[in-house]
């Protein structure tokens, strides 16, 4: 006697009924890009769909998501060259880019769920993540945490639903919980790049950003892509400090990681669908190579089948089309 697995396969409404995974758009985060000025809507050449808005434009994009039923954003501010510093002035500045975007989206969608990117590569004249020490010229971790959690009230004071630090800092954690905590902002989650590994994959974010580095690289406070128990301990450390949300970034090369972290903690996790990712499946559909819809649709599940419960992809609007199309 064996087991006929098949059973549960030969009939359509039953494979729908024992599907283990799905995909809402209440899972979808949508990345955006605001820029200073007026009807600037410039898009990506790595990532063609993917634009620098400024705020009019990207008050548009915000309206179409919530047509199409995708409830959440995560917000990048990026300056121009002129407002750039060595210590990202404008991230810590309540009338700075970030902060009048967030107030403006809020004003005018306060039913959109906005996560601000709080980090300082955008708005640093050396690209860097933030202060640099002059003595060794790599990014200083305990003089960047000082003003992280200012930024953090920045962002916070704005009106912003959840902060999401992305510079890798250790302690960032316990950091900006204390300091939202002691400002009377105790109940704003922090949802951590809780394992963000330095990665080939962001190549093409660093366009949409404008975030390259000066000189050097990240490699001394982002992961090695080689390891995985290092992975694990980096964002259940942050599950410790106090995070809210974990994320894994990037997504695709590293199911495996999300998979062991989603079997040792109860926190949600999400997963960043990065640019790099983004841009291999456009190309591919541009090269005729693969069905476009199919491949990004099992993509999605796979982060979803490895543990992810949330996914941050420039995919969501087409992705929320298809899934309306699929009713």
């Amino acid at each position: 006697m064996f087991k006929r697995f098949r059973r549960l396969r030969l009939n359509t409404n039953l494979r729908a009924m024992v599907r283990e995974n799905s995909l809402s758009t209440q899972d979808l985060i949508y990345p955006l890009f605001v820029v200073a000025g007026k009807g600037v809507r410039n898009e990506i050449s790595s990532m063609p769909g993917v634009f620098q808005l400024s705020l009019d434009e990207l008050l548009k994009e915000c309206e179409e998501l919530l047509e199409l039923g995708i409830k959440a954003i995560i917000l990048f501010g990026v300056v121009s060259e002129d407002k750039k510093d060595s210590i990202g002035s404008d991230a810590l500045d309540d009338e700075g880019l970030i902060a009048s975007t967030i107030k403006q989206i809020k004003a005018k969608f306060p039913q959109l769920f906005i996560i601000s990117d709080l980090c300082f590569c955008e708005y640093t004249d050396h690209g860097h993540c933030g202060i640099i020490n002059p003595c060794t010229k790599e990014v200083d971790n305990d003089a960047t945490l000082e003003i992280s959690a200012k930024q953090a009230l920045v962002h916070a004071r704005a009106g912003v639903d959840m902060i999401a630090p992305s510079g890798m800092m250790d302690g960032i954690i316990s950091t900006l919980r204390t300091a939202l905590d002691e400002n009377g902002f105790e109940n704003l989650p922090i949802m951590a790049y809780s394992t963000k590994f330095a990665s080939s994959y962001y190549g093409p974010f660093r366009e949409v950003a404008d975030s390259t580095p000066s000189y050097g690289d990240r490699k001394s406070y982002q992961m090695d892509f080689a390891n995985g128990k290092e992975a694990l301990a980096e964002s259940l450390e942050d599950e410790v400090q106090g995070a809210d949300i974990l994320m894994i970034k990037p997504a695709l090369a590293y199911l495996d990681v999300v998979k062991e972290l989603s079997q040792n903690t109860l926190l949600p996790i999400c997963v960043y669908n990065v640019s790099g990712e983004y841009a291999l499946l456009k190309a591919g559909a541009k090269l005729g190579v693969i069905d476009y819809e199919k491949v990004l649709f099992e993509t999605m599940i796979a982060f979803k089948r490895a543990g992810a419960k949330l996914i941050i992809t420039y995919h969501a609007k087409e992705l929320a089309r298809m899934l309306k199309a699929r009713d």
